[in-house]
């Protein structure tokens, strides 16, 4: 690790930053990802810093059981969401090192220009599939304001890409090509599901009086209509929900 002398933003809306501005520094996290999507994780001697593999039916399988243990209402879009993703699995996953939490306030950007300069919080870090850390950063077209999501704004007159935009991005980044849209959906449904098991076990331990944040109990209002969202989202696929 090292001191990056910089900043962090916070607001996905780049309010502080000239409209012209804007685009420049999401193209820059795109920029960053493709990067670290490129790295040569076995030359590095990461070979076994995870499975390659099965990491989206891991991350469902792992996920799922913890949800289940922190459990404190019945939520009818998980309960569905934990029997459809298992079973609609995509087929063509690649390995790459993933940071894991892979989002704009978790990047230390240049004072004075759109770069970024250092990555930060590699807690969940692991050799993982580059499509779930994209659509993982994309979530954030899929979700509302009130959840500090771009969804209902206007990208245009805010000078904000669209989620087509950065992923067309990406993809010519990295040379690879752009998903289909039932399988992006796919990945957009299981990362909320994932977000949905993970403020669940927050709030759990909200309650049990073990978390660390004092914002925890604040988790749980955000567990039943990220589940519900996500499994709009596979009902959108033709047949997905059936």
């Amino acid at each position: 690790m090292e001191y990056c002398d910089g900043r962090v933003l916070w607001d996905p809306l780049l309010a502080e930053v000239p409209k012209e501005a804007r685009l420049p520094i999401y193209r820059a996290k795109f920029e960053a990802l493709a990067r670290l999507h490129a790295v040569d994780y076995s030359a590095l001697g990461l070979a076994d810093f995870g499975r390659p593999g099965s990491y989206v039916a891991r991350q469902i399988s792992r996920w799922g059981k913890q949800y289940k243990a922190a459990e404190t209402e019945s939520i009818e879009a998980m309960d569905r969401l934990l029997g459809w993703l298992p079973a609609h699995l995509p087929s063509n996953e690649e390995t790459v090192l993933v940071h894991g939490d892979y989002r704009l306030d978790n990047m230390v950007f240049h004072a004075a220009e759109p770069r970024v300069l250092g990555i930060i919080d590699w807690e969940i870090s692991t050799l993982g599939d580059p499509l779930a850390e994209l659509s993982y950063l994309c979530m954030l077209w899929r979700t509302p304001r009130d959840w500090g999501g771009l969804e209902g704004h206007d990208l245009e007159g805010l000078g904000l890409p669209t989620e087509h935009d950065m992923v067309t991005y990406y993809c010519g980044l990295s040379k690879r090509p752009v998903p289909d849209a039932a399988l992006w959906n796919f990945y957009m449904a299981y990362n909320l599901f994932r977000v949905s098991c993970i403020r669940q076990g927050v709030y759990a331990r909200a309650l049990d009086g073990t978390a660390s944040n004092v914002r925890a109990a604040e988790s749980g209002k955000l567990v039943r209509p990220a589940a519900e969202l996500g499994w709009k989202i596979v009902e959108s696929i033709d047949g997905g929900a059936r």
